[in-house]
């Protein structure tokens, strides 16, 4: 079945980087494109970044872009979200999804933004 496990999350001070990763299993990750969502306290889920299977295409939140970096790994079935400037606005859940279902979400790892 369709498995996605983010991690790299974490407390990182604000001004701070870090790159998540998503390791994906239970399809040929290589032919879907994938993207990173996040989900802050109280607040709704939202977009952060795709990208396509390919890795020739990517897209970006207005709140994100310029500060992120989506990319894949297709021989290691990994997506990654690597961030810099983190802002306390950042803290969120962030998971990850692919366009094989997009219904499905992994579990998730925190990120936490503060001094």
């Amino acid at each position: 079945q369709v498995q996605l496990v983010e991690s790299g999350g974490g407390l990182i001070q604000p001004g701070g980087a870090l790159r998540l990763s998503c390791v994906a299993s239970g399809f040929t990750f290589r032919y879907y494109a994938a993207s990173w969502y996040r989900q802050a306290p109280g607040k709704e889920r939202e977009f952060v970044a795709d990208i396509t299977a390919t890795g020739a295409r990517t897209d970006y939140a207005d709140s994100v872009k310029g500060r992120a970096t989506i990319s894949r790994d297709n021989a290691k079935a990994t997506l990654y979200l690597e961030m810099n400037s983190l802002k306390p606005e950042d803290k969120a859940v962030y998971y990850c999804s692919s366009s094989y279902d997009r219904d499905y979400l992994g579990q998730g790892t925190q990120v936490a933004v503060s001094s």
